[in-house]
């Protein structure tokens, strides 16, 4: 029952004509029934729906191996992009030192290897520190164990 749902939305969806840019209507292929190399259909797709800066934009967290090498890639983790700020999680906080130290470069590689991409900034964070306001002899609102040292 699904597959036939399915087929049936497909084949109303390929028969509406598409509204262009310009607000007036066309036929998507000349002939619906044509087969089309899939790699056309899919760079058509992209370019009409505007996802190629998203789809750059994805590259960078899967071909980070790539992008950065293999020592680098083995320290640090891209973790988010928004707004043109890259956010990076590293393994230790001299690893965020280092990388911290190399941005404008790094900033570079990432800007070549994923045309496209909106890349302006990098956030570089190193490991997460223990809380301490956790366990048996807490005080609210206290700093923890480091308050008596100034």
């Amino acid at each position: 029952m699904a597959k036939d749902l399915a087929r049936e939305l497909y084949r109303a969806f390929r028969n509406q004509p598409r509204r262009n840019r310009s607000g007036g209507t066309e036929e998507i292929r000349q002939k619906i029934g044509d087969p089309q190399p899939l790699g056309d259909v899919l760079n058509e797709l992209v370019s009409n729906r505007d996802w190629r800066q998203g789809l750059a934009e994805g590259n960078i967290f899967t071909d980070w191996l790539k992008i950065v090498g293999d020592e680098v890639a083995s320290h640090t983790t891209p973790i988010s992009l928004v707004d043109g700020r890259l956010t990076i999680k590293t393994s230790s906080t001299a690893w965020a030192t280092q990388l911290t130290l190399i941005s404008s470069q790094l900033l570079k590689t990432i800007s070549n290897s994923a045309p496209g991409a909106l890349v302006e900034e990098l956030e570089v964070l190193g490991p997460n520190a223990p809380s301490w306001k956790k366990g048996l002899r807490t005080i609210r609102n206290a700093k923890g164990p480091r308050d008596t040292y100034g």
